[in-house]
Formats: structure tokens, sequence, C-alpha cells
């Protein structure tokens, strides 16, 4: 390995532990769902928005991030988009009231922003060769921090006692809130090592700061054409970014291919499911009669599982290519959410003693007496007798264990579909969007056109997020994954038509491919 090919892996591992932090902020809120519905009594859909709220965040961010990037730098960005994320930490562990934590948590969404200014600037630093690599480790990082999440709240959870909800003096969902707060910390200090991207160098005039930046990350024998290239590039648009805004020209009708495929991309994986899984990852399990300590072990499985499956992205991406691993993966999401459509439609619910040995002494099962015997074919009828039965917050804590000794399905075959959901879309859709917008997106509309399609990414996970309890809770779990599969048919079928394989070229060969054939 060349030093400039290890000075390219190094600023892109510096700017990807925002990943990380992404991912640890992304998915810890899993944890917390069941203590902060109890603490402030929330609703269904305050539940859904506070858990959302990020993403929410993320889209009004979005509307920034360009013009950020374009004006500050793209590490000056990062670097803000840090202070963001600790402002939020610290203002999620010691929230005393329901708005405090949306408004920490919307904070932290504008932070999420990262995601799109970190392939932003890994797509402009490193060489052609590694860059699906290098954009992949983005996600890879996102999974490491996921995981992270899952193993912090499985680890609190089992040190505390069934029905017990404090640690260490302190409420449990506060402490998983703060352990975000040291790896903010440290991924600030190392954005001040990286350089500048070079695109921007050239972007602002500053012609010999890019040249060196260029030099150190491509091979003596490239790097003076992959200068020229940029300078070829930058000079070709100059008079038509002269003539018109990059927002005006993300829309001109030579660019439709490009904004056909981002958008049918950027919306699979939103609309597919995957931050239901990630943010809800326990109550889902519990829909499994996983029980409340079983389903946050499970959790754990979710971090490996993606962790695996996007390792072998990252290998493959350069190798068998963008395209195949995309359509390979839409059409796993598919037949993996039609699996558990199946499982899910086909359970049945009864009351019995059990049930009631199974809830925790700390909740009142005396209520369910009068039930036992009652059964329920579908999980919606089960959780409106505990509705009418408990009050919402008693409700909300003993769903869980009710579930896990009164349920009759076949876990097996949903538990494949979902661990096959999630290696197919770490497989392909999570790592290999970051890849395509970064290098689908021409130079002329770059600043627009990749936080756009961020900002439909984040859309899409904003619904999916803000409606899953009260999807799972009006419609059931079957009819919730149904939904989630019926959106990957649609991206499937546009990629198949439309999208043509990118490993291997630079960003200006395939913008001559994408916007000549538009």
């Amino acid at each position: 390995m060349t030093k400039q090919t290890l000075t390219a892996c190094q600023y892109a591992l510096i700017v990807t532990l925002g990943g990380f932090v992404f991912g640890l902020d992304a998915a810890i809120i899993s944890g917390t769902i069941r203590y902060i519905t109890a603490e402030f009594g929330l609703s269904d859909m305050e539940l859904g928005t506070v858990v959302s709220a990020p993403s929410l965040g993320a889209i009004f961010g979005l509307f920034l991030a360009g013009k950020m990037a374009d004006l500050f730098g793209r590490k000056k960005t990062l670097i803000i988009i840090a202070v963001v994320y600790l402002i939020s930490a610290l203002g999620s562990a010691f929230a005393n009231n329901f708005t405090v934590l949306l408004l920490a948590r919307f904070i932290g969404g504008l932070a999420f922003i990262s995601i799109s200014v970190t392939s932003m600037y890994i797509g402009e630093v490193s060489p052609p060769q590694l860059r699906g690599k290098l954009v992949s480790f983005n996600q890879l990082m996102m999974v490491i921090g996921l995981s992270g999440a899952y193993f912090i709240s499985y680890g609190l959870v089992q040190s505390v006692a069934p029905g017990e909800t404090e640690i260490w003096g302190l409420a449990i969902w506060r402490v998983m809130f703060a352990t975000e707060i040291l790896p903010v910390l440290i991924w600030a200090g190392l954005l001040f090592t990286i350089a500048e991207s070079p695109r921007w160098l050239l972007m602002h005039g500053q012609r010999e700061q890019a040249k060196q930046v260029i030099f150190s990350v491509n091979d003596p024998a490239s790097a003076a054409a992959a200068l020229e290239d940029m300078e070829a590039n930058l000079a070709s648009h100059k008079n038509e970014l002269a003539e018109d805004k990059p927002l005006k020209l993300t829309f001109a009708p030579k660019y439709r291919k490009v904004l056909l495929l981002g958008i049918a991309i950027a919306t699979a994986q939103g609309f597919t499911g995957m931050n239901a899984i990630l943010f809800y990852a326990p109550v889902v399990f519990e829909q499994l009669g996983s029980g409340v300590h079983g389903a946050f072990e499970q959790t754990t499985y979710i971090g490996v599982c993606g962790f695996i499956f996007t390792l072998a992205a990252i290998f493959l991406v350069d190798k068998l290519g963008r395209r195949p691993l995309l359509i390979m993966g839409l059409a796993a999401i598919l037949a993996s959410h039609l699996l558990c459509w199946y499982g899910f439609s086909s359970a049945s619910y009864e009351i019995s003693q059990r049930t009631l040995d199974n809830v925790p002494v700390s909740m009142d099962a005396s209520k369910l007496e009068p039930h036992i015997g009652k059964t329920f074919d579908s999980d919606i009828a089960l959780k409106t007798l505990l509705a009418e039965t408990y009050e919402h917050k008693d409700a909300k804590l003993i769903e869980g264990y009710v579930i896990e000794s009164s349920v009759t399905m076949n876990a097996t075959v949903i538990l494949f579909g979902i661990f096959a959901f999630i290696g197919a879309f770490h497989f392909s859709i999570g790592p290999i969007m970051w890849v395509l917008i970064s290098e689908i997106s021409p130079n002329a509309i770059r600043s627009v056109a990749i936080p756009f399609f961020a900002l439909t990414t984040s859309i899409s996970s904003y619904l999916v997020q803000h409606l899953f309890p009260w999807q799972l809770n009006t419609i059931g779990a079957a009819g919730t994954f149904l939904m989630y599969g019926m959106f990957a048919a649609i991206p499937l079928l546009v990629v198949a038509l439309f999208l043509p394989e990118t490993k291997n070229k630079s960003i200006e060969d395939i913008e001559k491919t994408l916007v000549s054939e538009a």
C-alpha cells in the first residue's frame, strides 16, 4: 500500500467516524423507547414524533448542507456538525420533559447531514479505484455505531432487575443517551487533522493547495491527470454556473436520468423500513414473543448481521460492481418482507395463567384474570385489550411480557425474514446508495444534488420512523411489513432499467455517460 493510499484511507477513516456517531445517535433511541414512553406518558404519535425528530431535523439541515459545504468547505462543515452532535447528546441526556427531549433530538438531526457531507468529501478526495470502498466504509462505521448502541442498551438493561428503570441512581435512558458524548469529542478533535477537499479548493481559486491534496492521495503517475480532469471539468461548468444556479440546473432536462435514479435509490433506502427495525428494534422483537430482555439481546444480532454484510459489500462493490449488488439486494429485500408478512399474518394470541405468571411482580397481572382463555387472531386485538385494561403507561411496559407468553407463531420464519432483510439492506442499498449518489451527481450540481438525494431519503426515513408505532397498533405487524416490501419493487425496476455500471470510473466519466444519455 502506497503512502498516498494510506493518506486517502486516513482521511476517509477520520471523516467516517461521523458515521459511527450517527449510528450510535440514531440507534440508542431504540433502547430508551419503553422507558421514555412510561416516564413522559407518550402516545403512539408522540413516541413516533420523538423517535423521528432527528430525521425531521435532517430534512431542515439538508437545505443548508450544500451551501455550508460550498461556503465554509467540507472540513469546517464537518467540524460544525460535530459540535451540533455534542449539543444534542447533552440535551437528550439531561432532558427533564418531553419538549426538551424532542428539541434535543431535533437538533441532533441537524447533524445527520454529516452522512451526505462525508460522502461528498470522500468522493472528492478518493482516487477512482478506492472510491467505492472508502464511501462504503461510511456505512460500515454507521453499522458499528448501531451495534455499539444495541450492545450498550442490552448491557444496561441486563444490569437491572425486570421492571426496574434506574441504574446507578439515574434513569437508565439518560445513561444511554450520555454514552454518545465521548465519541463526539474524539471525532471533533480528529477532524482538525484532515485536508480540505481539492475540488472545493479549486472552486475557490486555491490551486496550489488543491494540487498538494491531490498529489497526497493519488499515485504520482495519476495525480497530474486527476488535477487536469478536475480543472477541465470545473472550467466546462464555469459558464453554466455563471448563468444558472445549481438548484435550477439540478432540474434541467439533461439531468432527468440522474434525478430519477437518485430519487429511486434514496426512497428505497428509506421506505423499505430499515429505520423502523433499527430505531424500534426491541419493540419489533417483542412482537415475536421474545420478552423484554430477550428482545434487547436480539437487537445486538442486528448490529453483528449488518456489520458482516456491510463488510462483504465493501469488498465486492469494486469487484462485482454497484449495479448487480443493488439489484440482488432489492430483490432480496422484497422477498424478506413478504416472508415476514406471511409469518405475522399467521400468528394467534391466547391469554392464559402462564401469561399472568410471566408479568413482573411490580406490575398488576390480576387485571388480566377475567380474560384468561380469550384468543386473538392479531396483535392489534391483543394490544387493544391491554389498552382497555391498563393505563397507557402500564400498558406499554407490560406489552412485551404479555406477548411473550401468549403468542403462537412461526417465529423462526419471521426472524429469518428480518435478518435476511437486514443482510440484504447492508449488502446493497445501505452502503451503495451513498456510493452512487456521490458518483452520479455531476460537478455542476453536486452541492445541490447530493443533499437533495439525502433529503429524499431523510423524508422517507422520517415518515417510516414517525408512523411506525401508529402502524404497528393500527394495521399490525403483518400489514406494516407488506407495505415495506412493496416499496422495494419500484426502485428495483428503475435500477434494472436505467442504472449503468459506475465502478472504476471517474466522476467526470460517469457524468458524460448519464448526462449524454439523459
